[in-house]
């Protein structure tokens, strides 16, 4: 009986075995040699994916795919499918376009090469046809060997049927031309920014749960890498497709790397769902410069002449007739390790091999216009519910772990007694990073005009987001000048309305007493730089009065944000990370963020106003920025400022190359795109440097009460680290290098120096000591106002000038030893 058994496995095995097993056939080549090749080898150029660009095609074409085989000159062509016409002889036409010209051309009528399921069309009978068509060096004399390496060949199979009785075309399908090499490897690369996103999400969080003092939990967090940054460069990567222009094919696979990051992750029973909701109303995809399938796209391949193909018939026809063409009925696919062809797009999709837009930019996702602001949604909901319910779920395991007494009953307190205030700025923060997503694929659905339904949504979103963020950053900015001071004289007490909002009551004009200290002009002749009547540039009035004025209050209390517990706790998740002088930089954010949503969604389908209008936001942008350098931490400021700043006006302005109307040759603009790759690509991989050493930076952070610090050959770096922090939180820039003095020399001049703190000659190094304080666990509130005010005492002297220095009239016993 186990004899059977085993015999019968065998068997099994063997035959399946068998139907897996490649096929393989000898082949002699020009020269005489003999070759073995397998008949499932992969071809060197083939199609993939398919569409309809008559829209009233007769034939419903299920398959249809062609592969060159450049190992034995060969040309091999599948088609399969249906028809409703009773009986009608047809003439076909088969172009292979690469790069906006036409490479080869294949005209024959289908008795001719023995096609019997379409000679004469016949609705009783599927279509069926397997065709091997040998060719010549010159036949494909126009195909470079390099499109046979390229990643990302830019090319088009048009398969053209036209009806001999009416010689009218009846059916037009067009399918995308690859090679198999390729920018886009979203599940390898999609995977490793993922999980790159992810230790800088950890990262963040970890520095904002840790500690006690809020105003140094607030330190350590903003020199730690920010999530939004990350997918700011990410979402800028990806959305660069959103302008309406004709890309080169190399930048849609290039992007689909990044697609995760703006929500536009493709799920078959998603997308289905989402179909069936929105119906027949997809919009069209030429409104936003893509070329649809299904419907009637009579330019594609750059046309044809009716007469010119029955003209040119007639020679390819006794070509064909005296070639060696070999016709049969069967069919290999899947199943039988042929894999070299793709599927028929659903409606809604641009052409295969059409990448105008960002139609077809969503179309390499296999997403539609109609449905990309869903889909970004919904993922925008799953995220907000997973990452909320992951701090939740943070802090119970914590409790569950201090009842095991696995660790301390102290770990962690500050963050598990207000976790359901974590929670909620997790929920606001990220609201805050998909601001320009959401803004944008709302105004983009307005747009398009497809689907009622998912217009009503868009327009509910983009009412929450466009009024509830501004709002949020308004208050934020009214509660600080209320809570914490500002020019006006009044003065505020907190109330609370129903019972959970915070509202700053006015309580009318501070007394002489409560006035805030203002500084004096120093000079004769200037007015406070904060007057309306100064002479001092804007520019400089608004750094000078933003670090006196925030400096303190009469009783010499900060009032900067960064030093006030309750406005952290509030409204860290807007200001944490800019600098002092800074904080209000949210507001300008989102702004411009706001901006951007509107050229890239409002003005689709105007590719001039979208690229030129960008571009002049952008760079505005890029010079307002780097003015400002917003971000406290060096990495951030190193990462927006300069290196996302300058990507995306590059990014802009070369994409102007694109238009249609400038109708450059694709060769070019092929080069143009991997242009953008790269300055694209250095972007990405500074982004995920900064991530690792932000993790690193994160890690000393957490660390900073720990003694016995591991591992210790970073010990040093920690130290400066930390002295970097405490130079940082105060907004001043790096204390002068000193410069030797002639007194150096001179023993007895130095200790007497030592001796009086005040004088004139005190050494630099004390003064940054004194300035800026020693590393300490918790960032300096010295404030800004007083620091100058005794660095003004210390250097005065006598009569002399502000600013100058005393010295000394005797010589030094160098000088008398010469």
């Amino acid at each position: 009986m186990i004899t059977r058994i085993w015999t019968g496995l065998l068997v099994i095995l063997l035959a399946s075995y068998a139907n897996c097993a490649d096929y393989w056939f000898n082949y002699q080549t020009g020269s005489g040699e003999t070759i073995v090749l397998n008949d499932n080898r992969q071809p060197s150029l083939y199609t993939r994916d398919f569409g309809d660009c008559l829209g009233s095609s007769t034939i419903n074409v299920t398959r249809f795919d062609v592969a060159y085989y450049k190992d034995n000159m060969t040309i091999l062509w599948h088609m399969a499918g249906e028809t409703g016409v009773t009986n009608d002889s047809i003439m076909m036409s088969i172009g292979v376009y690469a790069y906006g010209e036409n490479r080869y051309e294949l005209i024959f009528n289908p008795c001719d090469a023995n096609i019997a399921s379409l000679c004469p069309l016949n609705a009783s009978l599927p279509i069926e046809a397997t065709t091997i068509i040998p060719v010549s060096p010159s036949d494909v004399a126009a195909i470079i060997p390099l499109a046979l390496t390229i990643p990302d060949f830019e090319g088009e199979a048009i398969l053209r049927i036209f009806s001999n009785t009416t010689r009218q075309e009846i059916a037009c399908y067009s399918a995308v031309v690859t090679n198999g090499a390729s920018f886009s490897h979203p599940a390898a690369v999609g995977t490793i920014l993922g999980l790159f996103t992810l230790v800088a999400v950890i990262a963040s969080f970890a520095t904002a749960i840790y500690g006690e003092a809020v105003p140094t939990m607030r330190l350590h967090y903003a020199h730690s890498l920010s999530v939004g940054v990350v997918f700011a460069v990410w979402q800028h990567i990806f959305f660069s497709g959103a302008l309406s222009v004709n890309w080169a094919s190399v930048l849609p696979a290039w992007w689909s790397n990044f697609a995760w990051a703006s929500g536009m992750i493709y799920t078959e029973s998603m997308q289905t769902n989402l179909n069936s909701f929105i119906g027949n109303d997809l919009g069209n995809t030429s409104q936003v410069g893509a070329a649809q399938s299904g419907s009637a796209t009579p330019s594609v391949g750059g046309g044809f002449d009716i007469s010119s193909i029955y003209r040119r018939a007639l020679i390819y026809g006794r070509q064909a007739a005296a070639g060696e063409t070999s016709s049969t009925t069967s069919f290999s696919d899947r199943r039988d390790g042929y894999q070299w062809y793709g599927d028929p797009v659903p409606k809604g999709l641009p052409l295969p091999g059409n990448y105008s837009g960002f139609a077809g930019t969503l179309g390499y996702e296999g997403i539609s216009a109609s449905t990309a602001f869903l889909t970004g949604f919904l993922w925008f909901l799953i995220i907000l519910v997973i990452l909320v319910a992951a701090v939740m779920g943070f802090k119970w395991v914590l409790e569950g772990l201090i009842r095991m007494k696995w660790i301390r009953a102290d770990r962690l307190k500050f963050f598990r007694d207000r976790w359901l205030g974590y929670s909620a700025v997790v929920a606001l923060r990220i609201c805050y990073i998909a601001f320009f997503a959401m803004m944008f694929l709302s105004i983009f659905q307005f747009t398009y005009l497809s689907g009622s339904g998912a217009q009503g949504i868009a327009a509910i979103v983009f009412i929450v987001f466009f009024i509830g963020m501004p709002l949020a950053a308004g208050y934020a900015v009214w509660y600080k000048k209320a809570m914490l001071g500002s020019t006006s004289g009044k003065i505020y007490e907190h109330k609370i309305l129903m019972g959970m909002v915070p509202f700053p009551a006015d309580l009318g004009k501070k007394g002489p007493e409560q006035t805030a200290v203002e500084l004096q002009p120093t000079e004769p002749g200037h007015t406070h730089s904060g007057s309306k009547s100064s002479t001092v540039p804007i520019w400089k009035r608004i750094a000078s009065t933003e670090k006196t004025r925030e400096a303190t209050d009469a009783n010499g209390t900060s009032r900067s944000v960064h030093d006030n517990d309750d406005y952290i706790k509030k409204f860290g998740w807007l200001a944490a990370r800019f600098r002092r002088t800074r904080w209000w930089f949210f507001t300008a954010w989102l702004f411009y963020e706001f901006i951007r949503a509107v050229f890239y969604g409002g003005a689709s389908g105007y590719s001039q106003a979208q690229v030129f209008g960008l571009l002049v936001v952008e760079v505005i942008a890029f010079g307002l920025i780097i003015w400002m350098k917003p971000y406290e931490g060096q990495r951030l400021n190193v990462l927006v400022v300069y290196c996302l700043g300058f990507s995306k006006v590059a990014t802009v302005a070369l994409s102007a190359a694109f238009d249609v109307k400038y109708n450059l040759p694709r060769i070019p603009t092929t080069v143009i795109g991997v242009v953008i790759i790269v300055i694209q690509g250095i972007l990405t991989i500074i982004t995920m440097i900064a991530i690792v050493v932000g993790a690193i930076s994160s890690y000393l952070s957490i660390k900073r009460n720990t003694e016995d610090f591991r591992p210790r050959r970073w010990y040093k770096m920690r130290e400066k680290y930390f002295d970097h922090l405490d130079r940082k939180v105060n907004d001043l820039p790096r204390p002068p290098k000193r410069v030797a003095k002639i007194e150096d020399e001179d023993a007895d001049f130095k200790g007497d120096m030592a001796t009086t703190p005040n004088a004139a000659h005190m050494s630099t190094e004390d003064l940054s000591s004194t300035a800026y304080g020693k590393r300490a666990m918790t960032p300096l509130n010295r404030s800004r106002a007083n620091s100058r005010a005794a660095s003004i005492r210390s250097f005065s002297s006598a009569n002399l000038p502000y600013g100058a220095r005393s010295h000394r009239p005797s010589w030094s016993t160098r000088d008398f030893s010469r």
